[in-house]
């Protein structure tokens, strides 16, 4: 499994980078603080396929690494060759990037 760390993410989105973000936390942890990403919940993640890019590189997030790295699996199952596990997840994002970024 390939991953990514949150401070070579923060380098793709601060060059605008051609990539998707995929959270797949729940909803009411996606409103709590989210990066942007678009939102599909593990539970649903391999019925929401069509949602996924497969012509540039995603990057699978969650709160700590642990259900994106089940999603990336799960995908890679599928035949996805281009996910990226964002290590540590958004508690990473917090700890190394923002601060100030509510999480639970």
């Amino acid at each position: 499994m390939k991953e990514i760390s949150v401070q070579e993410l923060k380098e793709k989105l601060d060059n605008g980078e051609d990539f998707q973000l995929v959270d797949v936390r729940e909803d009411f942890e996606y409103e709590t603080s989210n990066l942007g990403g678009t939102l599909i919940p593990l539970g649903g993640i391999l019925i929401e396929t069509d949602k996924i890019a497969k012509d540039k590189p995603v990057v699978i997030m969650c709160r700590s690494g642990k259900r994106s790295a089940a999603a990336v699996m799960q995908l890679e199952a599928q035949g996805f060759s281009n996910l990226y596990n964002l290590q540590g997840g958004i508690l990473a994002w917090k700890a190394a990037i923002d601060p100030t970024i509510n999480v639970y």
